[in-house]
């Protein structure tokens, strides 16, 4: 594959990028701003309008990067997967989330992966990046490019690089997180670290795609199951009558030996709520049982639940009840002033509470509209936040601590306020009800 180093190493190599969203975006533009002409795929037609038309719909992209990217004419988009054939090196970075019984969904990986092989050539370089189960490159992946008659590590390179895009961070950029690369042989980690070093400054090869694809699961595993100790001692704390993030503050001050990690309303986002699942359904292929993992996200899991039951204590400790009950939920994202719904906790309290006789409404400055479709339909606008609004509520429930949020106008005209994430923590009244 000398021709296909060559053009990566004078970024002449046409890259193609499968799914642009949180992840597949600034990769796209990442390496378009490297020098790369770069193909973006999508079966969103949005984002390929938005594409063309210039139109930055994800904020973690830098605005410069952006404009370069587009104004170059080195990015653009397009529906048309045929075009996977003019591509040098395939990025796949599609969704890899869940389903009900809580078993990976590898439909999108599935469709990408035939979508390549439709197109699929000799002198080429596929990289899976989407987040999935240890084994996925080589037992999925691999076989349905193979049935090309082309063959992986020799006629083509194959590669499993994690991504570690973490939405809202501005402190680690894309170039600044080391990235791990692990190949299906040494040819092909190198075909990837020779190309992803031209856009981000650490690479950290491993011996193979299955490799890889345990670190990703680690990392995310390694929060789930420290998140659900807290969430655990924010459960006995209550009980205890202890203020848990007094507790967490004070155990902060160790300056060795100690994580600090906090309790919320749940886990949201793309990996820490689905990598537990992942990982204990593979393990089952190898009966293999793994408990500790599977009990965190058991623990993670049940906190929408209480935050209803804690909702349900505080209206009652002022008489009344939650059904018919107006209550108010301030921030629907995961993770404060980030525009991304996915796993959001928000959704399954929003759910719970409407199936209990409440009259749910929202406010979040990043989210206009909101559509919950779990075992309820509702359709929802961004309500008004205002001190008669406020005013209006039985009970506000906190779940996503927004910076632009002002909490002492919250403070003062909320009647009842349920706060999962310490954002009223300067505030001491009894109409605040702690996690």
């Amino acid at each position: 594959m000398q021709q296909l180093r060559q053009r990566i190493q004078s970024r002449t190599a046409k890259v193609g990028v499968i799914g642009l969203g949180y992840v597949g975006l600034p990769m796209a533009v990442g390496a378009a701003v490297a020098g790369y002409p770069v193909i973006g795929f999508d079966i969103d037609k949005r984002k390929i309008d938005a594409i063309a038309a210039g139109e930055r719909y994800i904020e973690d992209v830098e605005p410069d990067e952006w404009k370069l990217a587009i104004e170059s004419g080195k990015l653009i988009a397009t529906m048309d997967f045929v075009r996977l054939r003019e591509c040098d090196v395939v990025l796949v970075c599609v969704p890899t989330p869940i389903n009900r019984a809580k078993e990976p969904d590898m439909s999108a990986v599935e469709a990408a992966t035939d979508s390549i092989a439709r197109a699929l050539r000799a002198e080429q370089l596929i990289i899976v990046e989407s987040t999935t189960y240890p084994g996925t490159t080589v037992e999925l992946v691999k076989p349905r490019l193979e049935a090309t008659g082309l063959r992986a590590g020799i006629d083509f390179a194959l590669v499993f690089s994690p991504e570690r895009i973490d939405p809202g961070n501005k402190r680690f950029k894309l170039r600044q997180v080391p990235k791990v690369v692990g190949g299906l042989t040494d040819q092909c980690t190198q075909l990837a670290v020779e190309f992803y070093s031209a856009f981000i400054d650490q690479l950290v090869p491993v011996s193979s795609p299955t490799a890889a694809e345990m670190t990703k699961i680690y990392e995310n595993v390694f929060r789930s199951v420290n998140i659900a100790l807290v969430n655990e001692l924010a459960l006995l704390c209550n009980r205890m009558g202890l203020n848990v993030w007094e507790v967490i503050e004070a155990a902060s001050t160790k300056p060795y030996g100690f994580m600090t990690f906090y309790p919320g309303p749940g886990l949201g986002g793309h990996c820490i709520p689905v990598d537990p699942y992942y990982l204990a359904w593979k393990a089952r292929h190898y009966d293999f049982h793994v408990k500790f993992v599977e009990l965190s996200a058991t623990i993670n899991d049940s906190m929408p639940y209480y935050v209803c039951s804690r909702v349900n204590d505080a209206l009652n400790s002022v008489r009344k009840s939650v059904n018919g009950s107006d209550i108010l939920i301030l921030g629907v994202t995961y993770k404060r002033d980030v525009a991304d719904l996915r796993e959001s906790p928000a959704l399954k309290i929003i759910e719970m509470l409407h199936q209990r006789g409440a009259k749910v409404s929202y406010h979040d400055p990043y989210i206009p509209t909101l559509h919950v479709q779990d075992h309820v339909d509702l359709q929802l606008q961004s309500d008004t936040l205002s001190p008669e609004r406020l005013r209006q509520a039985d009970c506000v429930v906190v779940v996503a601590d927004h910076s632009s949020y002002d909490w002492a106008m919250i403070a003062e005209n909320a009647p009842l306020i349920v706060d999962t994430r310490n954002a009223l923590k300067a505030f001491a009244a009894p109409h605040i009800w702690r996690l």
